[in-house]
């Protein structure tokens, strides 16, 4: 039997699973936590990886081995190799003003499109390159390459050999705002706009190419992939279907044949870790929603949900708008949470509960709006992560996206698309494997289209004041 390993490296810890690479069995998995904060040096998921390949049981006995991570980290190395600083990660937004110098820099969003499929948030690679050029310039000056959290991981898995053995893949190098999904070439220029010079990049490369051996063995390893585009290989997703993912960030994304660009900055123009595409809408606000609003109210996840399912769709007009820790789509990273339509009758856990669980899940629905609008054709909505745990976002969300949801098993979904790349290395197919998954729940409501219409009038008092 050949095994094969998949990693997780995302915001919140270190996930390995090890599984049969003809059917997908799971044989063994590891886990670790990783330190909170949005500014982590890298080698505490170095140090989480091992832990957790110790808990599976190791990788002596793996022909092949691929990472997925979060996106957009900014990891620096010097000539040596060695970590300059501390890596800022997708959720640190003190790069919001740089974001928005690099825009007016460049001519305007539009330009930032037609450049790389994104326009500049504070999430994204390239706006804490120049937030480091302009507050760190002693650590911009050392900073000889510039990687992602999961290329370091793959690198250092190599035994770290040299800054020109550094690889990525599309998905990843798609998320970092100076390579070009429509060409499939980086933009130097933008990368030495937010530098101040040039530096060595991974090399990009496709789905089934090898980015060399596991140090000490010859197990291969995969390109691996940023975490949405994995989780999305693992998913096993397809035309028509939209992956929402609610994890520390909500996530909806969709597969494409062609590359977008979204001048409104709402669609990220992704690409996928299949050599296709994955316009993506990322909020900054989704399962901590949840875990707030139990905090609030007292009680665990369970209750909430009982809760939120005691009282009707709507919340009797209490609508959440929970920006709680600033917010990507829309951008406002300095933006607060709110509670409009609070009254004697709505000030009760129930309604509270409600309205928390709407207001997550209608910031996920104008995403998916936003993937319509840039030609996603989307018949059903794959939901996954940890908050669609909660019976009441599975029960709710069908209404709210006025489409049915599917839900998958709980798993490992990033972990295992990085260990269907590594089948696909191993074997050299044209295509990844399918491997059966039993176990997935449907969901269907009828529409809730008022929820939808509180939301937004909420959600526009809050554009209004900032506008």
């Amino acid at each position: 039997m050949a095994l094969v390993a998949g990693i997780d490296s995302s915001t919140q810890s270190c996930k390995v699973v090890v599984r049969d690479a003809d059917t997908g069995e799971l044989v063994r998995e590891g886990r670790a936590s990783h330190p909170d904060g949005t500014e982590v040096a890298p080698a505490a998921w170095w140090d989480a990886l091992q832990e957790a390949i110790a808990q599976a049981g190791g990788l002596d006995d793996v022909e092949a081995v691929a990472v997925g991570g979060q996106q957009h980290g900014m990891v620096c190395l010097d000539e040596s190799g060695e970590v300059v600083r501390d890596a800022l990660l997708w959720n640190d937004t003190r790069s919001a003003g740089a974001a928005t110098e690099l825009i007016r820099e460049l001519g305007g969003p539009s330009a930032w499109t037609d450049a790389v499929g994104s326009v500049p948030v504070a999430s994204l690679t390239v706006t804490k390159l120049r937030w480091l050029r302009d507050n760190e310039p002693e650590n911009a000056a050392r900073t000889a390459a510039v990687c992602l959290p999961h290329d370091w991981l793959t690198w250092r898995l190599a035994g770290s050999p040299g800054l020109e053995a550094l690889a990525t893949d599309r998905g990843d190098a798609s998320g970092t705002g100076y390579w070009s999904p429509a060409t499939g070439d980086y933009r130097r220029d933008l990368l030495e706009r937010a530098l101040g010079h040039d530096a060595v990049l991974p090399r990009v490369l496709g789905p089934r190419e090898s980015a060399g051996t596991l140090a000490g063995s010859s197990a291969l390893l995969g390109a691996g992939s940023g975490d949405n585009a994995a989780a999305a290989l693992g998913l096993g997703a397809a035309q028509g279907d939209v992956v929402v993912s609610l994890g520390t960030s909500g996530v909806a994304c969709a597969i494409a044949d062609a590359p977008s660009a979204d001048a409104s900055g709402l669609v990220a123009g992704f690409a996928d870790a299949t050599g296709r595409f994955l316009p993506l809408v990322c909020t900054l606000n989704a399962a901590r929603v949840l875990d707030g609003a139990a905090r609030l109210l007292g009680v665990d996840h369970a209750e909430l949900s009982r809760l939120a399912l005691s009282v009707p769709a709507g919340a009797g007009g209490l609508v959440l708008v929970p920006y709680l820790e600033g917010e990507r789509t829309p951008d406002l990273p300095n933006a607060t949470g709110s509670l409009h339509g609070l009254t004697l009758e709505t000030m009760t856990p129930a309604f509270l509960a409600r309205a928390a669980v709407e207001g997550l899940l209608c910031g996920l629905a104008d995403g998916i709006d936003a993937l319509t609008a840039q030609g996603a054709v989307i018949e059903r909505v794959l939901l996954i992560g940890g908050g669609a745990k909660s019976e009441a976002v599975r029960r709710t969300a069908p209404a709210v996206f006025g489409r049915p949801v599917v839900v998958p098993p709980a798993g490992e979904y990033v972990a295992d698309g990085a260990a269907r790349q590594a089948v696909w290395v191993l074997s050299g197919a044209d295509e990844p494997p399918v491997w059966a998954r039993e176990g997935t729940e449907s969901y269907d409501a009828e529409a809730t289209p008022a929820v939808r219409e509180r939301y937004a009038e909420a959600r526009g008092k809050i554009l209004d004041k900032v506008g």
